[in-house]
């Protein structure tokens, strides 16, 4: 029988017994991370892009692999181990999701990280989209906060944005009337053509 997570779980969750499984593990795999953009639980981020993809009308296995997207790269969770609780489907797109951790050079791991998604297939550029989605969302949040992500002196946001900025030409490449690209589009589009201005905000 599956372990319950503590407290409620997402309603969106309900009716999806093996997303709810992936959400048990994740939470407990994530437990004590928080995500950089504004610390909340790391596991907001995995549930955003379950979110993401159960309202894009995607099948719940995608939903489950969104949720434990991130677990093979920072948690003690493997894609193995994945795999036998979850199957295959699951685990192929957790794998395709996964970074390759021996390429120290960021810009190298990312370009490997696109192409490995888009040498899988449909159902992991699906969950890519959802996660960069997220992300980009994250850094909007950032830039609210005041941070000039926008800031070429800014070297991590600039290699991020750039990221995304490649993930959405390679998705459009694969996909480009997908609900979730064209969504990742307008986010990146707002971010660099309407960027958040803390400094107008009322004090």
């Amino acid at each position: 029988m599956t372990e319950e997570p503590e407290g409620p779980a997402p309603t969106f969750l309900l009716g999806l017994p093996l997303a709810l499984e992936a959400y048990a593990t994740a939470r407990r795999a994530h437990e004590g991370q928080r995500r950089e953009s504004d610390a909340a639980r790391f596991i907001v981020h995995p549930l955003e892009v379950a979110a993401l993809l159960h309202n894009a009308g995607h099948r719940e296995p995608l939903v489950a692999a969104g949720i434990l997207h991130d677990s093979a790269e920072q948690t003690d969770l493997t894609v193995d181990g994945i795999r036998d609780s979850f199957g295959d489907e699951v685990a192929d797109i957790v794998a395709a999701m996964t970074e390759d951790s021996s390429i120290a050079d960021f810009a190298a791991r990312k370009r490997s990280l696109r192409q490995q998604i888009a040498d899988h297939g449909s159902d992991a550029t699906a969950v890519y989209a959802a996660d960069k989605v997220a992300k980009v969302r994250e850094l909007r949040s950032r830039a609210a906060r005041g941070e000039n992500v926008l800031d070429p002196s800014n070297r991590p946001a600039q290699e991020k944005l750039d990221h995304y900025l490649q993930s959405l030409f390679m998705l459009e490449q694969i996909m480009p009337e997908h609900p979730l690209v064209r969504q990742l589009r307008f986010e990146l589009e707002m971010l660099l053509e309407l960027p958040p201005r803390p400094d107008l905000l009322a004090r």
